[in-house]
């Protein structure tokens, strides 16, 4: 059914993304997918990583974790952005297509207030995705 998931990471907050690494790695065994941990970062240095390229090492050998941990086979893939705060859904939105995805499986916050005003990632992915989309609360 799936072929291919892709799985949005922010390397400096894993510790909250639990429950959507657990469902990924189910899904890619359960189907034989391959999946792509996807991870937006700066071109300026950050608390993660000082360069792109050190983003993508550190993103290269979580997904080597998480292929190690689920039995599953899994790359990672850095993209990079001017601003992330304000263009990381489209950014996202990009790589569904530029990596021919199936299901995008992500993590979410239990929606408050806010959400009314500006919408979640999460919830924009699974707006104009032309994917599957699984959102994940954490």
């Amino acid at each position: 059914m799936f072929k291919k998931i892709m799985a949005p990471v922010d390397l400096a907050h894993k510790e909250r993304l639990e429950k959507a690494l657990k469902c990924t790695g189910d899904l890619a065994k359960h189907y034989g997918a391959e999946v792509v941990f996807v991870g937006v970062t700066t071109t300026t240095p950050s608390s993660t990583a000082h360069t792109p390229k050190e983003y993508g090492e550190k993103l290269d050998a979580f997904a080597r974790e998480q292929a190690q941990t689920h039995g599953i086979t899994a790359t990672g893939q850095a993209l990079v952005s001017h601003d992330p705060s304000s263009d990381v859904d489209d950014v996202l939105l990009k790589a569904t297509k530029d990596n021919d995805v199936d299901l995008v499986v992500m993590a979410s916050h239990v929606p408050n207030i806010m959400d009314y005003v500006w919408p979640s990632n999460g919830g924009k992915i699974a707006e104009h995705a032309n994917c599957s989309v699984m959102v994940v609360r954490s």
